[in-house]
């Protein structure tokens, strides 16, 4: 923290933001050491044990909500990166008519309330007569996996030099050529950076997921959901804690890639 800073100052700015801290993570670590309990209750401590984590490789319910998250968080990383990869080089491009309604409308889904999104994407798959499953599930998560994967892109775009494509032509690259050898070896980092983003907001996302989602087609936050409705298992908290820890990797990867060459 910036000591510096004039907000510490004053009386109880710290210990606010100490509590909101708390608030925020204690829970979390909370969960995360009650998902190496022995014991059946989720929230009481018995003894340290692997057993839940066991538990969970080796229930067929769970491994399969696994493999549908895995399916759909992978296409949907790679189809939203490459639309946004192509968003991203065409609004770098030559300026033109409605640029700027574009840019807003490629970030519009990150202001948007998901539940917004949901029932608008389900009325969407309804009326064009589309029957809901795990394809209906990885449209709607390109869609909305697109703006995070074009935000780390178009920065690093931005923080290009042009005048290396310019010397490339110079050197009489054609501009296929001068893409592939100069501009997308510089614009890799961004790419994987929103690719490792779009990755784990499929993974963890419930909202959408949960509205679009048909029979057969659950993934693992649905899965998390639908057993918590019939009581808190000590399996839950191993499972939460799987997806933790890879969120947790993801991000800080992302990050790192993101600002590596910089």
């Amino acid at each position: 923290m910036n000591m510096q800073n004039p907000l510490w100052r004053f009386t109880g700015v710290r210990p606010t933001a100490w509590l909101f801290f708390a608030f925020l993570y204690v829970p979390i670590l909370v969960l995360v050491v009650l998902s190496f309990n022995g014991g059946q209750s989720a929230t009481i401590w018995e003894s340290f044990s692997l057993k839940w984590y066991s538990v969970v490789a080796n229930d067929p319910e769970i491994v399969r909500a696994a493999k549908n998250s895995l399916i759909v968080a992978t296409f949907a990383t790679l189809i939203s990166t490459a639309l946004a990869t192509l968003a991203a080089l065409g609004m770098r491009g030559r300026p033109f008519r409605g640029q700027t309604l574009m840019s807003g409308v490629l970030g519009l889904p990150l202001l948007v309330p998901e539940i917004v999104t949901a029932v608008a994407t389900l009325m969407f798959f309804a009326f064009i007569g589309l029957k809901l499953s795990l394809f209906t599930i990885l449209i709607a998560h390109v869609v909305f996996c697109i703006p995070f994967a074009y935000l780390p892109i178009r920065a690093r775009l931005e923080g290009m030099d042009p005048r290396l494509a310019e010397a490339a032509a110079d050197l009489y690259a054609s501009p296929w050529k001068a893409f592939w050898k100069v501009t997308f070896p510089l614009l890799m980092p961004g790419i994987l950076s929103g690719a490792m983003l779009a990755f784990i907001i499929s993974m963890d996302d419930f909202v959408i997921t949960y509205f679009v989602a048909g029979a057969g087609a659950t993934t693992l936050p649905v899965y998390i959901f639908s057993s918590i409705r019939m009581g808190i298992s000590p399996k839950i908290n191993a499972i939460s804690s799987i997806i933790l820890v890879i969120s947790i990797a993801f991000v800080a990867l992302s990050y790192y890639v993101g600002q590596r060459k910089r």
